[in-house]
Parts: C-alpha cells; sequence; structure tokens
C-alpha cells in the first residue's frame, strides 16, 4: 500500500498543471478575461496583452487571499505545510 501511494505521488508531483485563460471581447472595447477552472480569478484590459498581464496579477492576488486566510484558519492548530511544485 505504502509504495502505492508513493508512484501515485510521484506520478502527480510530474504532472504539469494547465489552466485555460478566458478572453472575451467586451462590448465598450477591450477584454473581459477569466481563468475557467479558477473561481474569483478574473480581471480586463484595453489590449489582449494588456489583459494577459492583468489576469495573472488577478491570480496571484487570489492565491496570496487565499494563502491569508489558510494562515488565520491554521493559527493555534498543528498542521504540515507543503509547497506543491508543478512544472
Amino acid at each position: 500500500m505504502k509504495k502505492d501511494l508513493q508512484r501515485i505521488y510521484l506520478k502527480t508531483m510530474k504532472t504539469k498543471m494547465k489552466l485555460t485563460a478566458i478572453f472575451e471581447e467586451a462590448e465598450e472595447g477591450g477584454y473581459i478575461a477569466f481563468i475557467e477552472e479558477l473561481p474569483g480569478v478574473n480581471s480586463q484590459g484595453e489590449t489582449l496583452e494588456e489583459s494577459k498581464v492583468n489576469l495573472l496579477e488577478a491570480l496571484e492576488m487570489v492565491l496570496q487571499a487565499q494563502r491569508d486566510l489558510s494562515e488565520k484558519e491554521l493559527q493555534n492548530k498543528k498542521y504540515i505545510k507543503e509547497q506543491l511544485v508543478f512544472a
């Protein structure tokens, strides 16, 4: 059982994470952007390039906000914290 879990863990760690960015042309001009798989990660921009930059910034902000909430909820609790790196 332990070796099976290790194999699954290692296989998962080698998996590339792919997210889907959607860029919709806005009626008033520019683009509305969001990441399909992550609710709350959305932005906009006058150009496609600006929308992409703003969307990445929105992603960073949502992830940091979630980290902050988790730290607050885990305060005074025992837990293990481990970073996962997706290539």
